[in-house]
C-alpha cells in the first residue's frame, strides 16, 4: 500500500487587498473572510480525502491522483482525523464523506468552515435524504456530491480551482 504524496512545496506568497474573495471552489458565489496571504503560483491542488470505507478511498485515491493538477496529501479515516489533518496540512480542498465514526462528516464540516474559511469542502454521500444534503450545505460545504456522480463531477470542481491567467 503506497503512502499519501509529501505536500506540493508552496511557491510564492503574495499580500491581497480585498475585504474578502470567494471559495476555492468554483461555482460559489460565497464570500470569505480576508486573508493576510494568497498563494500566487502553485504546482498542485492539494487534496485531503475523508471517508471511513478504506476500499472506496483507496480508489479515490488513486482516480485523484491520476489527475496531473491534482495531488492527494491525506487520507482520514473519520472526521475528527480529517480535522487534525487538515490543521496540519493545510489542502487546497478536503473531500469528505458525510457519515464516519467518531465525527460525523457534518461537523467535520462545520469545523472546517469556521477554522479554514477558503478551504473548499466537497460533502460525498451515498445517502440521498434532502435534509441532510442541506444541513451539509448549512455547516458550509460547496458542494455536496452523491458517491454515484464521484467520476464526472469531482474531478472538474477540483480541477477548477487552478488559478486562471
Amino acid at each position: 500500500m503506497s503512502t499519501p504524496r509529501r505536500p506540493a512545496p508552496r511557491s510564492r506568497l503574495a499580500p491581497i487587498r480585498a475585504i474578502g474573495r470567494p471559495s476555492a471552489c468554483p461555482r460559489t458565489q460565497r464570500k470569505l473572510p480576508l486573508l493576510g496571504m494568497a498563494v500566487v503560483e502553485r504546482q498542485e491542488i492539494r487534496v485531503l480525502l475523508a471517508d471511513d470505507d478504506r476500499v472506496f478511498l483507496d480508489a479515490l485515491r488513486e482516480l485523484i491522483d491520476r489527475q496531473p493538477e491534482l495531488g492527494v496529501v491525506g487520507l482520514a479515516a473519520n472526521g475528527l482525523e480529517a480535522i487534525e489533518q487538515a490543521d496540519e496540512l493545510d489542502p487546497d480542498a478536503v473531500v469528505i464523506d458525510v457519515h464516519m465514526p467518531l465525527l460525523d462528516g457534518v461537523t467535520a464540516v462545520a469545523h472546517l468552515r469556521q477554522h479554514h474559511p477558503t478551504l473548499c469542502v466537497i460533502a460525498l454521500t451515498g445517502d440521498e435524504a434532502p435534509k441532510l444534503h442541506e444541513a451539509v450545505k448549512e455547516a458550509g460545504a460547496d458542494g455536496v456530491l452523491m458517491k454515484s456522480e464521484l467520476v464526472d463531477v469531482l474531478v472538474e470542481r477540483l480541477a477548477g480551482l487552478r488559478p486562471s491567467g
